[in-house]
């Protein structure tokens, strides 16, 4: 069996421990304690793909649609299938 809580290190309190017993009853259990980064933290992290990442959001790679023109593409792309 395996639970996953994600919380605050704040709402972590005694309920927690009565729930993890509760759940587990006498069977053994290994807690482990981590963080996850964000998305953009996870990305940024190593130098090179931050400078990578940064370069591509400065250079205009952009398609931009009016509304009206979106509605038209995404239309057209249904009557091809």
């Amino acid at each position: 069996m395996e639970a996953i809580y994600k919380l605050k290190a704040s709402e972590i309190d005694l309920g927690l421990i009565k729930a993890i017993k509760s759940l587990f009853k006498d069977r053994e259990v290994t807690i482990t304690v981590s963080t996850e980064l964000d998305e953009t933290q996870y990305l940024t992290n190593n130098p090179v793909n931050e400078k990578h990442l940064l370069d591509n959001m400065a250079s205009d790679h952009m398609v931009k649609y009016s509304g009206e023109e979106f509605e038209t593409f995404i239309n057209g792309s249904k009557e091809d299938e």
